[in-house]
């Protein structure tokens, strides 16, 4: 069964896919391997990890992690510096569905947009390793006058047990967890060790390739998708769904994040949960 949501969303990809909002290719971004306790601590600066959606300035116009142009209102733009930013469009803990609609609305709604950050965490096209370019962002933001522009706040991490005291305290303020940067880190695009995710859980992103019907409960609607990892596994998720998310599962095509507890020997995901859709990762 499709709904209206179902429908859009496939229209919208047959858009990008014909590409009238996207790029050319996705930007070149850096992307988070997991922390894993053990881990050298020395030389990472440790920030909140914020739970919205991926956003690259390039100087003139926005773009999603996937390549995908954001129709942001003009004034929430305009008082950008004229060079590359990397940072989330956030609007708040727990607020992740309202960062997915208001950045993928191809009218800006000024209302939604109000309540928008731009967390600003690294410059792209600075020279140096990280900590010279968050000493040259620090010196480019705040603006006064376009407080929605953020520059996201870094320390010096230090002991596993001080990052797992910090993490808890973010968790239960509504935080999703943590990301560590390495400070003699250049910007590479890629998925490295030199930036980090830290979260009281698991979790990766996967391709839906299929819909498994249900039985018994959940006949006549989803009973699982069947997901590909980038590395090119398969498996079902069958559990973490909603009633609602069965009777309109997210399309073939689209990406979802899963939760798990660790990997058998085949390298599968032990106990792997649907999450949600991962609404800014590129389609296929």
């Amino acid at each position: 069964m499709l709904n209206r949501r179902t429908l859009l969303l496939a229209g919208l990809g047959a858009t990008l896919a014909r590409g009238a909002f996207a790029r050319d290719a996705a930007p070149s971004l850096m992307l988070a391997e997991v922390y894993r306790r053990g881990m050298s601590l020395n030389d990472y600066w440790v920030s909140e990890k914020f739970d919205g959606v991926r956003g690259y300035w390039d100087g003139k116009q926005l773009w999603t992690r996937g390549g995908e142009k954001v129709v942001a209102p003009a004034w929430f733009t305009a008082p950008l510096p004229r060079q590359p930013m990397d940072g989330e469009l956030w609007a708040g803990r727990g607020r992740f569905s309202h960062a997915v609609s208001t950045v993928r609305s191809q009218t800006p709604n000024d209302v939604a947009w109000r309540e928008m950050r731009f967390m600003v965490f690294d410059l792209p096209s600075r020279g140096g390793d990280f900590t010279t370019r968050l000493a040259a962002l620090r010196k480019l933001l705040p603006i006064t006058d376009a407080p929605w522009i953020v520059p996201v706040p870094q320390q010096r991490a230090t002991t596993h047990e001080e990052l797992q005291a910090l993490l808890d305290k973010t968790v239960k303020m509504g935080g999703e967890g943590l990301m560590l940067h390495r400070g003699s880190s250049l910007y590479l695009g890629g998925r490295n060790n030199d930036l980090l995710k830290v979260k009281p859980f698991d979790d990766a992103e996967a391709r839906v390739v299929e819909h498994v019907p249900g039985k018994g409960k959940h006949s006549g609607r989803l009973g699982a998708l069947v997901v590909e990892t980038p590395e090119g596994k398969r498996f079902k998720l069958g559990s973490g769904l909603t009633d609602a998310e069965r009777e309109n599962p997210p399309p073939i095509g689209s990406w979802v994040t899963y939760r798990y507890n660790g990997l058998n020997p085949s390298g599968l995901p032990r106990f792997a949960r649907f999450m949600r859709i991962r609404e800014d990762a590129p389609r296929s």
